[in-house]
């Protein structure tokens, strides 16, 4: 603790604390330990836990020196069984808020009734378009021009939560499913430390009436974030 002008020592905040659940590679979780090594991310990551024993993202929690613990899907007779494991694994580390980054589960009503308000996730999309996945290959089979990213807040209905930020992406002609995700994932990166920390710095909730920012009400599309003003950021980053 430190002292101040008045004699009286001051209470040290503890950060706040983020659980990040993963499925996959983890490029989002990265982007997050990033934010945290540069102090820019308003809390701290104390766990990252994964469905699938192989996730690389375990070794990228492994390597920025944070806890990880695999529950293997397989190992529960139901969804209801590993989502009841999976809360319970969360709350040991009690988290202000949950980070779904990559994180391949329909999650139970009792899940995200349990964090609700504190469950954020990222979609490969412009939501409410392209719900579920393949989001690349399905634009491109239908010719659309704009593409993108939604973050959302996590609701019973899948992908339906309300969207706090988005930012667009434009398809080329000449783009394939793998150039499309680079682009997505740039801003994906991008933007989803951002939305943490508003998040943890109180910026950013979900209140009765739907999300807010800074106590105004969002639109249904969030915040967006065009493709003129995502290439500007990436330059200048």
């Amino acid at each position: 603790m430190s002292e101040d002008s008045t004699g009286f020592e001051a209470a040290q905040v503890e950060p706040r604390r983020v659980v990040v659940l993963i499925s996959g590679n983890g490029s989002n979780l990265q982007a997050l330990i990033d934010a945290q090594g540069f102090d820019e991310l308003g809390g701290e990551i104390v766990a990252v836990v994964s469905n699938r024993a192989d996730a690389y993202g375990l070794v990228r929690a492994k390597e920025a020196g944070i806890p990880a613990v695999v529950l293997p899907q397989g190992e529960y007779d139901s969804r209801e069984a590993f989502d009841g494991a999976l809360i319970k694994v969360i709350e040991r580390h009690e988290p202000d808020l949950v980070v779904l980054a990559g994180f391949m589960r329909i999650l139970t009503p009792r899940f995200v009734n349990r964090f609700h308000g504190r469950l954020l996730n990222i979609h490969p999309s412009l939501l409410p378009a392209y719900r579920g996945l393949h989001t690349h290959r399905r634009v491109l089979e239908d010719g659309v021009k704009q593409h993108g990213l939604s973050i959302h807040f996590v609701t019973e209905e899948l992908d339906g939560g309300p969207v706090v930020m988005q930012a667009e992406v434009e398809v080329d002609e000449n783009d394939t499913e793998e150039t499309l995700a680079r682009k997505v994932q740039a801003r994906e990166h991008l933007l989803y430390p951002i939305a943490v920390r508003w998040f943890l710095e109180g910026r950013l909730r979900l209140e009765a009436a739907g999300p807010t920012f800074d106590g105004i009400a969002l639109k249904p599309t969030g915040m967006r974030l065009s493709h003129a003003d995502a290439l500007d950021d990436i330059d200048e980053g």
